[in-house]
């Protein structure tokens, strides 16, 4: 069932997802092979091409381990591909991120807080705290083309790792 959301790009059905979630395909660190994950998207910025995730599973995180080894890689989002380069956020920025996520989606961000051990109370400052300690990317378009693993999906089936 955690492949599902991947199975579902592969058939086209991305567009499901809405803006919500997006197909990472990133390189693997020890195979150099494409590999793929589905991810909720924590912001999005139209103006700056940006599009900011967090790893729930904190660091240690197959697919945040493999962009801090190779930022570049390739997102899907719907339909569209876009060729990006993953950016790390301090523990500064992270709280802020989460501080402006919460009051948007106050369940899942109860939700990611809980599952990773931080308490809350339901105010801007908790979320803020919490989000210090959660690991967030922001994976920023790039204009240049190539960049990133193959979009070939038979390249990126296997799981991320």
């Amino acid at each position: 069932m955690a492949r599902l959301p991947v199975h579902l790009y592969r058939l086209g059905l991305g567009p499901l997802f809405g803006k919500r979630m997006l197909l990472l395909i990133h390189t693997g660190r020890a195979s150099g092979r494409a590999r793929n994950v589905v991810i909720e998207v924590v912001a999005y910025d139209a103006q700056q091409h940006t599009w900011t995730v967090a790893s729930g599973f904190g660091p240690k995180a197959q697919w945040y381990r493999n962009l801090r080894h190779t930022p570049q890689a390739t997102i899907q989002v719907g339909r569209c591909f876009h060729a990006v380069t993953a950016h790390f956020l301090s523990e500064e920025e992270g709280g802020r991120v989460m501080a402006v996520y919460a009051p948007k989606h106050p369940r899942a961000a109860r939700l990611l807080c809980s599952y990773m051990g931080f308490e809350t109370n339901g105010s801007a400052d908790s979320y803020r705290a919490a989000g210090g300690h959660i690991p967030f990317v922001r994976l920023e378009e790039s204009m240049l083309a190539g960049q990133g693993p193959a979009r070939d999906t038979e390249r990126a089936e296997r799981s991320d790792g």
